[in-house]
């Protein structure tokens, strides 16, 4: 878990401390030597010409005066320890209900419990409503969930998606839940477009993937029979279902092997996006329909792996990255690919979330920021809790790209969940300095 002040000099040294020492420890005692940190995403060969961009500093503070401030000693929330740092685990998860309420959930602290059948560790989760304009607490839960993968979406009607070991369940205000999916295998993930009319859902589910080239997903010679790590051995399937949430009708399945981690598939009512490595740096966005055909939406040049977002029906957002680091954010339309607005992001960012209001018209992108430009990691195989400075937000307008906010995040959540827009874009909701901040954007 996090240290709580992770990002002034001295406490960011202890973290890391603490963070190597404990690995050190776990180590001597199964004797044998540790690795710390995660992998960096491996860069393709790219424009060594691109005009260099920005290096960003961690902001002090809010860019803007909080309008109200709620501790955490009245959620009855204890900041987690550095061992979660670069972990990715979803911890926490703030969202609005509506302008006035916030639905803040976290992981309660404690040991988790492993089912010894699946090898799979469900945890339990603490829910609470938060009225904004009195800070009281309106209604409380707690939850089983499974693993350390997101586990909660929100619906723009005041309702959620929470995944249990069972599947989806729908819940309101209250925190009453009732069954909304049940699929043959393990849910690991959905995805909703931006209207909310369409759910893609990835599922682990027994047995071989299709081995014949017409069948969706394949290809002629692929291995179609995987092992997912955390079963006993038995075959796995990735199968993703694109459905009509109100009727559950099921448009499309696709069986793909597992290949230990899901496929996030950006979509939006008309269909999905997937990005084709051409040569070098030179990207293709295409916008899969959903009945057959595809419309190319794009030629983003990066060396990585492009990121989409439809923040809109009619706008995706693409995160790209150049050689000397940094890169850019595009916002270019569903339609035909026509750039919206371009700006370039900083050589020091990793890892950005975006998280966009169901009105449209403000986004948030939060993202962990390095010591130095990521060119200094390009022959590090690893990064440790000592390469990152912290972790900070910006909201922009999605219409052109505009900065109307910016702050620090504090602790470190890198597998999201600690920032939320209401429904209208107003009003953003952060976890920063021990607290929930809420701000009123002008």
């Amino acid at each position: 878990m996090m240290a709580s002040q992770p990002f002034p000099p001295n406490a960011l040294r202890r973290a890391a401390q603490s963070f190597v020492l404990c690995i050190l420890v776990l180590a001597a005692a199964a004797g044998g030597k540790a690795q710390v940190g995660v992998p960096f995403p491996q860069q393709l060969p790219g424009d060594e010409n691109q005009e260099p961009t920005v290096f960003d500093r961690y902001p002090p503070k809010p860019s803007l005066a909080p309008v109200l401030t709620v501790s955490f000693s009245v959620l009855g929330f204890s900041e987690p320890g550095p061992y979660y740092l670069l972990r990715r685990h979803a911890l926490v998860s703030l969202d609005f209900l509506d302008e006035n309420r916030l639905l803040f959930t976290c992981q309660k602290p404690g040991l988790v419990a492993r089912d010894a059948a699946s090898n799979q560790q469900d945890r339990e989760i603490r829910a609470l409503v938060l009225a904004l304009d009195d800070q009281k607490i309106e209604a409380q839960a707690s939850w089983t969930v499974p693993d350390q993968s997101r586990y909660l979406w929100m619906l723009k009607d005041g309702h959620f998606l929470l995944r249990d070991s069972d599947g989806l369940e729908q819940g309101d205000a209250t925190l009453k839940t009732e069954p909304s999916l049940r699929l043959p295998g393990r849910l690991l993930w959905i995805e909703l477009n931006p209207a909310q009319t369409i759910l893609i859902a990835n599922s682990l589910e027994p047995g071989a993937a299709p081995q014949s080239a017409g069948e969706a997903g394949t290809s002629p010679g692929q291995a179609a029979v995987t092992t997912d790590p955390q079963s006993a051995g038995a075959p796995q399937t990735l199968v993703v279902r694109t459905m009509m949430r109100d009727s559950g009708k099921v448009i499309r399945t696709l069986r793909v092997p597992w290949a230990g981690q899901t496929r996030d598939w950006p979509a939006n009512a008309e269909g999905y996006v997937e990005f084709a490595h051409t040569t070098g740096d030179q990207w293709t966005s295409i916008l899969n329909l959903f009945f057959g055909r595809i419309r190319n939406v794009g030629r983003p040049r990066s060396t990585c792996l492009p990121l989409g977002t439809f923040v809109t029906e009619t706008e995706l957002l693409l995160s790209t990255c150049s050689m000397e680091g940094g890169g850019k954010l595009t916002a270019v339309s569903a339609a035909n690919g026509a750039q919206l607005w371009q700006v370039k992001t900083a050589t020091n960012e990793t890892w950005p979330l975006v998280v966009a209001a169901s009105g449209g018209g403000r986004l948030a992108r939060e993202t962990l920021l390095l010591m130095h430009p990521s060119d200094h990691y390009r022959h590090k195989k690893l990064m440790g809790a000592e390469d990152v400075m912290g972790q900070m937000v910006r909201v922009m307008d999605t219409a052109n790209g505009k900065v109307e906010f910016e702050a620090p995040l504090e602790p470190m959540f890198d597998g999201g969940g600690n920032v939320a827009i209401s429904p209208s874009g107003r009003r953003v909701a952060i976890l920063n300095d021990k607290a929930i901040e809420v701000f009123n954007l002008p």
